[in-house]
């Protein structure tokens, strides 16, 4: 069998407003499950504040480590959004006005003093291209950056026209059962499981439901049939140990 392509990915989500609590980030959740079954993993996650030396330290780092980084918040008008300015200083470029984005932004008619800033926009690092949005002005990306909104509704639209065009392996698919054993009944045999299935993940998920204690067993990997033999496994396993195997999925 030849090596499996491995596409790796890091998200950075961008803005003092995730950090301080007053915005709840769903962004990275969306973009983990799309860029699955674009085939890329997403291996790593962090917020940053809106200050540019964090930006562009954590870009660079994350760009040398990964095959894409895709940064969601700080590209609208307002001062505050330097997503571009950061990302044009981490490949040491300048900013250059997109004519695509400017023409977009000027179809919608404001004063002066409204369209310069809207026009903020429609900055790109030099050499960069663009990323599609239904909705209003594009995103960009360069390199294995892409940048885009972080406005949920926008940001999805913009994640769903990447489509096709990025660079994926295989995806990761799963299975799932749950029972109610708590995990230090099943501890001992689940890693008997794993190892026997070594290129999949086996994770346990506690819970406590009407009363009970319980436990949600996630196999997630790209070999269908090695899930489905270890799915099999699990719910013997489970069986064996008293319990009853129970809402059983596959993804």
């Amino acid at each position: 069998m030849p090596e499996e392509t491995i596409v790796t990915a890091a998200v950075l989500v961008i803005g003092n407003e995730i950090l301080s609590g007053r915005t709840q980030d769903t962004n990275l959740a969306y973009l983990a499950r799309k860029l699955n079954e674009y085939g890329i993993r997403v291996r790593e996650a962090r917020v940053v504040p809106d200050v540019q030396a964090e930006i562009v330290a954590a870009l660079n780092a994350l760009r040398s480590r990964f095959d894409y980084v895709f940064t969601t918040g700080g590209i609208g008008p307002t001062h505050d959004d330097i997503t571009a300015e950061c990302v044009a200083a981490a490949f040491g470029v300048d900013l250059v006005i997109s004519e695509p984005i400017a023409e977009i932004i000027r179809r919608r008619p404001a004063p002066p003093e409204v369209m310069e800033s809207r026009m903020r926009m429609a900055r790109i690092p030099r050499g960069g291209g663009l990323i599609d949005n239904p909705l209003g002005p594009p995103g960009f990306f360069i390199d294995n950056v892409y940048v885009m909104a972080g406005i949920p509704r926008v940001m999805q639209q913009m994640v769903d026209s990447l489509q096709g065009k990025l660079r994926g392996g295989r995806p990761v698919r799963s299975r799932s059962v749950t029972a109610f054993l708590a995990e230090s009944q099943i501890a001992r045999r689940l890693g008997q499981i794993q190892e026997r299935f070594a290129h999949i993940d086996l994770g346990s998920y506690p819970f406590h439901r009407d009363g009970r204690y319980g436990t949600t067993l996630v196999m997630r990997g790209t070999d269908e049939a090695g899930l489905d033999a270890m799915l099999e496994q699990v719910k013997r396993m489970i069986v064996e140990l008293g319990g009853e195997p129970v809402d059983v999925q596959s993804g």
